[in-house]
């Protein structure tokens, strides 16, 4: 689902729904999520070839939980 879509639920909700609704709080996170989705491929589509390193450090990035983010 593209990230416009994620907004138009977004708006649509936000006029109906209370700021803390669950349904609301869970649109805006997949709205970021498409966001950042988007941008991210955006990204890796013009960057060159990174070495597996460089690829796992970028990628602990996107697993702050857990994750090695070193």
């Amino acid at each position: 689902m593209s990230w416009t879509s994620e907004r138009a639920r977004v708006a649509s909700l936000s006029r109906s729904r209370k700021p803390n609704d669950p349904d609301l709080i869970n649109a805006r996170r997949n709205l970021c999520a498409a966001k950042l989705e988007e941008y991210v491929a955006r990204v890796v589509a013009q960057a060159p070839p990174l070495t597996d390193e460089q690829a796992h450090r970028i990628a602990s990035l996107l697993r702050p939980y857990g994750g090695d983010a070193a």
